[in-house]
């Protein structure tokens, strides 16, 4: 069996690159899981949060009740 200096070379650049590129494969596949993860992340913290709506609709809610609060303590205090 004859081994040439070009088969003992690619064998060597074979044996130093294959890791390399599992490796790189790895940390690509990681770097994809990490996005899906942050989507998904970024999609449950907007749920945790009150959209101008809803903040619009408590304080007229709140406004109106402190009106008629208002309007039971002038009847109150004008007897």
């Amino acid at each position: 069996m004859e081994l040439d200096v070009a088969t003992i070379w690619s064998a060597i650049i074979t044996l130093v690159l294959m890791p390399f590129a599992w490796a790189f494969n790895k940390m690509f596949s990681e770097v994809k899981r990490q996005q899906i993860l942050l989507s998904k992340t970024r999609e449950e913290i907007a749920y945790n949060y009150a959209r101008k709506d809803d903040v619009r609709d408590d304080i007229t809610k709140l406004m109106d009740a402190l009106h008629r609060l208002e309007d039971k303590l002038d009847k109150v205090l004008s007897k």
